[in-house]
């Protein structure tokens, strides 16, 4: 199965979790827009359709990179196998930025997919009650880790060996053969990491 890294503004720099997690595994693709920091929903789609290449995928996004793959997601159901969302920005909120209003559009859907979104209770730009919003809306599993920023750089998770932890767990769910009901991920496969 396929994992395309989908990062937020900026791409991602190299002490990002996604940046290492791609070093360490070169089948990971990451989508490459041209508009890294002036987002353009349409390029950053188009860049997802590129990565993604007509396989099934797993998305790994962080920060607005969420907002694409929940979009993307809904239009193309057939190349997703599953959405690891990491902090979600709340694109109503106080510090979401301007450049990226395009992005907030269509998000009121709920992916075939199975989500599992990861969440930290102080992320400057989501809220607890708007992440809480958001899973229920998008049909996620939600970790929660307690007070962690952004699950940025900043936030010094270094290879965030917890984050691929959760990652392996919810990647097994999606490959174990199919339970009653629409998504496969267990939520004892989440709570015992």
């Amino acid at each position: 199965m396929r994992i395309v890294i989908v990062p937020g503004i900026g791409g991602s720099d190299r002490e990002h979790w996604q940046s290492i997690w791609e070093s360490r595994h070169p089948g990971m693709r990451r989508i490459e827009p041209s508009s890294w920091d002036e987002p353009d929903a349409d390029d950053w789609s188009r860049a997802l359709d590129r990565a993604v290449g007509g396989a099934r995928a797993v998305l790994v996004a962080h920060s607005l990179g969420c907002l694409l793959a929940v979009r993307w997601a809904h239009l193309h159901p057939e190349n997703v196998a599953g959405l690891f969302l990491v902090a979600a920005p709340d694109p109503a909120g106080p510090r979401f930025p301007r450049e990226p209003e395009s992005f907030s559009a269509g998000l009121d859907v709920t992916p075939a997919a199975p989500v599992l979104m990861i969440t930290s209770s102080d992320d400057p730009y989501c809220s607890p009650e708007r992440a809480e919003q958001f899973a229920a809306q998008w049909g996620a599993a939600s970790v929660s880790l307690g007070p962690r920023g952004h699950l940025n750089s900043a936030s010094n998770l270094g290879d965030w060996e917890e984050g691929a932890h959760l990652l392996t767990a919810f990647a097994a769910g999606i490959q174990s053969p199919p339970r009653p009901g629409r998504s496969n991920v267990r939520a004892e496969q989440v709570a015992c990491l």
